[in-house]
């Protein structure tokens, strides 16, 4: 009959629990795990008593100790450890291999597409058409457009800020001009639109630019996940969207799905602006050397 598996707690409970049956290997072998929870949950029995510097067999033999069937079953609760127990997520060590825990072998692919669709999914009825609406009329009416993004959202902060001067918009990305910040924002007007993006929580930058943003009378778009939700002071208009759950990578394709859809609409209620600039550029890309239309 089978041993029956905890079913809660820490490593260290575990320790604590069975402490005077421990042995020295075990001893060596719990130092390795304790220091290195994460890769300890990817790790078969062997590869763990090989960092111990222990025999093979003892793996199997601490896991019985601490009351498991053997060591895939102590390697499992170890990974729900990781997956389950609110292990800080923060840690983008701990979100991979959350994720390598999740995928099958041979099956990394589908559990990133799962992961992503799930994502994309709930993003169908998180944020309504009128909050897209809200963006595009924004930016529609701007004398000047400012995007602003650090960290992950720099590389989307840069694309959008492309895709807007493509369609005739007077935008610039202030993330790849944090050197001239200042003479940026110095001739921020009440005709102008700040975009801002962040993602895990706000950049003292971001603040920054929201605090001057307002008290210049611009107008400010955020987009945001649920973790970096709340500015001070609020913007005029937020759209804010689950990048995925905890222990899941967080996605990319959420925020830029969201970006896709204020552009679009924009060329929507732009009276042809977007349609028209967007011809002229490929005119104008055509006209160049081959060695520039890359």
């Amino acid at each position: 009959m089978s041993k029956p598996v905890p079913s809660s707690g820490f490593l260290s409970d575990l320790i604590t629990r069975n402490a005077s049956r421990l042995t020295g290997s075990d001893t060596r072998l719990l130092d390795v795990l304790v220091k290195d929870p994460i890769r300890a949950a990817i790790e078969n029995g062997k590869e763990v008593s090989l960092r111990a510097g222990v025999h093979p067999a003892a793996a199997v033999r601490l896991a019985k100790r601490l009351g498991f069937e053997g060591y895939p079953e102590f390697r499992a609760y170890l990974q729900a450890n990781l997956v389950e127990e609110g292990n800080d997520f923060e840690n983008p060590a701990a979100r991979m291999a959350a994720r390598l825990v999740r995928a099958e072998e041979g099956q990394v692919l589908s559990s990133v597409l799962d992961s992503e669709i799930a994502a994309l999914e709930a993003l169908r009825t998180a944020v309504p058409d009128s909050d897209i609406r809200a963006f595009s009329e924004a930016l529609r009416d701007a004398r000047k457009i400012f995007i602003f993004g650090r960290g992950h959202a720099a590389s989307l902060s840069s694309l959008i800020a492309l895709r807007l001067q493509r369609s005739g918009y007077d935008a610039a990305d202030l993330g790849d001009r944090t050197h001239h910040f200042a003479e940026m924002l110095n001739r921020l007007s009440p005709d102008d639109v700040v975009w801002l993006l962040a993602f895990r929580r706000p950049s003292q930058q971001i603040s920054d630019a929201n605090g001057i943003a307002s008290m210049r009378g611009a107008t400010r778009l955020a987009l945001t996940d649920l973790l970096a939700a709340r500015f001070d002071p609020a913007p005029d208009h937020q759209i804010c969207a689950s990048r995925g759950e905890a222990g899941e990578s967080q996605s990319l394709v959420v925020p830029m799905t969201i970006a896709n859809a204020v552009i679009l609409d924009l060329a929507g209620i732009d009276g042809g602006r977007s349609i028209r600039s967007l011809e002229e550029f490929k005119a104008f890309r055509q006209s160049l050397p081959p060695r520039w239309r890359r």
